[in-house]
């Protein structure tokens, strides 16, 4: 190749070098006018932000009712709960009134005494039995106990020769506990040691 051959052939590489750099800077100002063109105005700014706080307060709004919703339907439940939590043992306690109803209406033609008391002491027995196995309740404060004034409450101390600690001479009212819980204390009186 003569000397020209080569000069023309840089030359041409040189211009398609230089129309590709005009070519990368006529995209570089095309992409110049598209980020000028998206870039917003402070009215756009201001309007875009006020829709964005609106969907918040919406959102904010939504979720408190939400809330709210839950709470009502909590409250609604516990007021339910509360108000049928004895419904189990209501339903049991109903088989002996009806036995009391029927005991009752033997007893107005009954000639003997004995026969009610009989009906009536089955129906105690059913009863506590009952309550005991089924929902844990048990009675306390016998006649001879020793006296714990955590369980039993004083109506009154009689000085007794023979005692040698505080003991329950008379119950007037059963104890009951439920499972291990006292509900209500026995009402007794005392014995206490006599005093020299």
């Amino acid at each position: 190749m003569s000397d020209e051959n080569q000069k023309t052939e840089q030359e041409e590489k040189v211009e398609d070098q230089a129309e590709k750099a005009g070519e990368n800077t006529e995209e570089a100002a095309a992409e110049t006018e598209k980020t000028e063109e998206k870039k917003e105005s402070p009215e756009e700014k201001i309007a875009a932000l006020e829709k964005q706080v609106e969907d918040l307060k919406k959102e904010a709004l939504y979720k408190a009712a939400e809330n709210d919703n839950w709470r009502k339907r909590m409250m609604q439940q516990k007021e339910e709960a509360v108000a049928y939590a004895n419904a189990s043992l209501l339903g049991d306690l109903l088989d002996s009134l009806d036995n009391f109803d029927r005991t009752i209406d033997a007893a107005k033609d009954a000639k003997d005494a004995k026969t009610i008391a009989d009906g009536i002491k089955m129906i105690n027995k059913n009863l506590v039995s009952m309550l005991e196995s089924k929902y844990g309740l048990s009675s306390f404060g016998k006649e001879g106990d020793e006296f714990n004034p955590d369980e039993h409450e004083a109506i009154g101390r009689v000085e007794d020769e023979e005692a040698k600690k505080e003991t329950l001479k008379q119950v007037y009212l059963k104890g009951y506990k439920l499972n291990d819980k006292i509900i209500r204390h026995a009402k007794v009186m005392v014995s206490i040691p006599k005093s020299n």
